[in-house]
């Protein structure tokens, strides 16, 4: 079925080497989505590559080349390994149904084929993809955000992806699930977000601020958390927790708020002990990289008073791994 240039629908190839079936499926979706056709695996593979659809419908009974053969080498081809595939056949034995999840498809249709059942599973399956696309553009924006913050100050972006490091390690050490531990590693470099709106003469100021100076830096927490906006959770609520609070102290005598031990959200805690051993550890204009043993030893004397001591423990049991990060993203220079 030919669509012009402006047509904005999902695209998906439908492959079976039966006619009937393929003018089953294309009554079924022509109203909603654009077609394209293929009658076998190896005009399957082609069409997949030229015309990067957004979802494959397949069968598994092919000559030549079958259903899980195509898919197997689609997901072995950096170009359409994101492709999600749903095999549409008649085999109904769970062992089937096994090696074609092993192969990389993502569903099962079986014939015949039920065009309501059909419509449903390709819904269902293009929400899915739009999900991971909204999350990957999401995290695209928060790290380009954390860039500008870091154009703004004087820190490199070494540091950013060091500190990030260092707290999805502590993180994990913490028991936060992979994708917890990892949404941190993206909201972290977001900590200094509000330095944007703070003056390059403060920023940049070689000297010591003056107290009118100290005034206005401190508001850059604030400013981070009303950047970040508000939300209900996931990725850019996390970064809003530690833009906010990440210059809080355990004791209580931190800024904004002067909360106080639990009170401080604890991806703040952690993202401020990652912060501060690689500021610590790493050459400043102001000042020399301080020896490893200095830094933890530093960490240790802080804990229970600016850090929260159970994770200033649990970074120091993570200190080869932590270093192994270090010497991995070490500055040239």
């Amino acid at each position: 079925m030919s669509s012009s240039p402006s047509d904005e629908r999902p695209k998906l190839l439908l492959v079976d080497d039966e006619p009937a079936n393929l003018q089953v499926l294309r009554h079924a979706l022509q109203d909603d989505y654009r077609l394209v056709f293929a009658r076998d695996g190896h005009k399957a593979l082609e069409l997949a590559r030229a015309e990067s659809p957004q979802l494959i419908l397949l069968d598994v009974m092919m000559p030549a080349l079958s259903g899980l053969d195509v898919c197997r080498t689609l997901k072995a081809q950096a170009a359409t390994r994101s492709i999600p595939v749903i095999f549409v056949t008649a085999l109904a034995d769970t062992q089937d149904e096994a090696q074609g999840f092993e192969a990389g498809g993502v569903d099962y249709i079986s014939k015949p084929i039920s065009p309501a059942i059909v419509r449903a599973r390709v819904r269902t399956h293009l929400s899915l993809v739009r999900a991971d696309e909204l999350r990957a553009t999401r995290l695209q924006i928060v790290q380009r955000l954390g860039r500008a913050a870091e154009y703004k100050d004087n820190e490199t972006g070494w540091h950013v992806l060091r500190m990030s490091h260092y707290s999805q390690i502590l993180a994990r050490a913490a028991g936060y699930s992979e994708q917890r531990a990892d949404d941190l590693l993206h909201a972290a470099p977001m900590h200094d977000v509000g330095k944007l709106g703070i003056p390059d003469a403060i920023l940049r100021k070689q000297g010591p601020l003056d107290e009118a100076e100290w005034s206005q830096m401190r508001r850059h927490p604030e400013i981070g958390a009303e950047i970040l906006g508000e939300h209900e959770g996931g990725l850019l609520a996390m970064a809003r927790r530690i833009a906010v609070a990440h210059h809080e102290k355990w004791d209580g005598s931190g800024y904004p708020q002067g909360l106080a031990g639990e009170a401080i959200p604890e991806e703040a805690r952690i993202v401020a002990i990652a912060d501060v051993f690689d500021a610590l550890t790493s050459v400043r204009p102001y000042k020399p990289a301080w020896p490893v043993e200095k830094a933890v030893e530093f960490l240790n004397e802080q804990a229970g008073r600016h850090f929260d001591p159970r994770l200033v423990a649990l970074f120091v049991e993570e200190l080869p791994a932590v270093l192994e990060v270090r010497e991995r993203f070490l500055e040239v220079g």
